[in-house]
């Protein structure tokens, strides 16, 4: 049992994609913008998803995830369970995309709005996937060279509790046996999202700008709410706690075709935002 040097090279690319490609986007913009406030924005967006999501929800949801009637409560009602993590998430979402906007209302531009969408982006993408895909190859080189099955033997043979002995096993059968296409799809769930945050903070931060935040704010939390829903809400369908509806297989094919549907989505807002956000500037500098 071990990790395909498939597996290993999907994991690589998906960390690569996860730190450089936020990296990069965040350096070439700023450079290619110098003077129009993109790296406030980008900076205020990222600490807006760091307060809200990684120092808030997120730590509020493992808390709640350490309890018997919660683990109890996620299998029994898991259609409700993908509502309220939809909800959630889509509401933490767009105060912090609100917050960072009315910061910025007064000299806002496109270029801000954009490096806002970065910005969370950016910091999802290096924290939450980047540190956990460096742990996965770690592992997994652990795994080829049998560290972690001499680990497993010795923990089975000195009477470790069953929990962690289970812990191990589900690590060293997770990564030998995660199809190697899973890791890819990985990293291109990761662009799709970060070209997600663009938009969504695009929304919010044109319409404050044009004082119509409710529209913005809006629309953004109802496609933040559809995507945080229907993603998890298909992958279930492959559980045998929902009738194991539809096979891995199906259920990646519906999921990552409605994602690239919303990652089109996406990149249409961005650009209608900047023909409108273009035309607003030409029509101010007509009336100076």
């Amino acid at each position: 049992m071990g990790v395909s040097f498939l597996s290993f090279l999907g994991m690589i690319i998906t960390l690569l994609v996860s730190v450089l490609v936020p990296i990069g986007a965040a350096v070439i913009f700023g450079v290619t913008n110098k003077g129009k406030g993109v790296w406030k924005a980008w900076l205020l967006g990222a600490a807006g998803f760091i307060l809200l999501q990684v120092l808030i929800r997120i730590p509020v949801l493992n808390i709640l995830s350490m309890f018997h009637f919660f683990q109890k409560f996620t299998v029994k009602h898991y259609v409700i369970y993908c509502l309220l993590l939809a909800f959630s998430a889509a509401l933490f979402e767009v105060i912090a995309r609100f917050g960072v906007a009315k910061i910025l209302q007064k000299k806002m531009n496109f270029q801000q709005g954009v490096a806002a969408g970065l910005g969370p982006g950016g910091i999802e993408a290096i924290i939450l996937i980047g540190a956990t895909y460096i742990s996965n190859i770690i592992l997994a080189i652990m795994i080829n060279m049998g560290v972690m099955q001499n680990i497993l033997h010795s923990l089975m043979t000195s009477g470790a509790d069953m929990l962690t002995i289970q812990q191990y096993k589900g690590i060293i059968y997770t990564l030998s046996n995660t199809p190697s296409c899973d890791f890819y799809l990985a990293g291109y769930e990761r662009i799709l999202a970060m070209i997600l945050h663009v938009a969504m903070s695009l929304l919010v931060c044109y319409f404050v700008y044009k004082k119509k935040a409710v529209i913005g704010v809006g629309i953004a939390f109802v496609i933040h709410f559809l995507v945080d829903f229907i993603a998890p809400l298909i992958n279930g369908m492959t559980t045998y706690a929902m009738g194991k509806i539809l096979s891995q297989g199906a259920a990646y094919g519906i999921i990552y075709t409605f994602l690239t549907f919303m990652g089109i989505v996406s990149i249409a807002i961005i650009v209608v935002i900047g023909i409108l956000w273009k035309r607003e500037k030409k029509n101010e500098a007509k009336e100076l």
